[in-house]
């Protein structure tokens, strides 16, 4: 594993920038879960900033892309079939949280949200088990 500091701190300014930019210029709550499942479907006049929103995303991928000619790609030995699993049961956790780690990690804990520290602690302490059961317990990865 390698530590990326200068990486991961440009990363972090882009992700507070963001967040602080749509709640300072319309309000609005950077959490992805609820941008991408605000367009199944969407409400009139709510398409366009959450289209935008992801197509941000995926044009930073893109320049990261296009600025170090590769992907990352974080788990490539790992089974897909589990990697869907994972996407699918993150997808059930954020709806039963009411948000993601974007929507309560970065905003919500900005805003000094009891809840939102509550679903915070929730994610990492699920995360360490998972990743714990499934690297010691199932031998994976």
């Amino acid at each position: 594993m390698n530590f990326t500091p200068y990486s991961a701190l440009i990363g972090g300014l882009l992700i507070g920038s963001a967040a602080s930019l749509l709640l300072w210029l319309d309000g609005r709550i950077a959490g992805i879960s609820g941008i991408l499942s605000g367009l199944l479907p969407p409400a009139s006049g709510e398409a366009v900033w959450r289209v935008l929103f992801i197509a941000g995303l995926i044009g930073g991928a893109a320049l990261l892309y296009a600025v170090h000619g590769h992907a990352p790609c974080a788990r490539a030995d790992f089974p897909g079939a589990l990697l869907i699993v994972g996407g699918l049961l993150v997808g059930v956790g954020t709806g039963l949280a009411h948000g993601c780690t974007s929507g309560h990690g970065v905003c919500g804990l900005a805003r000094r949200s009891p809840r939102s520290l509550v679903a915070t602690l929730t994610f990492l302490l699920v995360a360490v088990g998972t990743t714990c059961i499934v690297r010691h317990v199932a031998g994976i990865g």
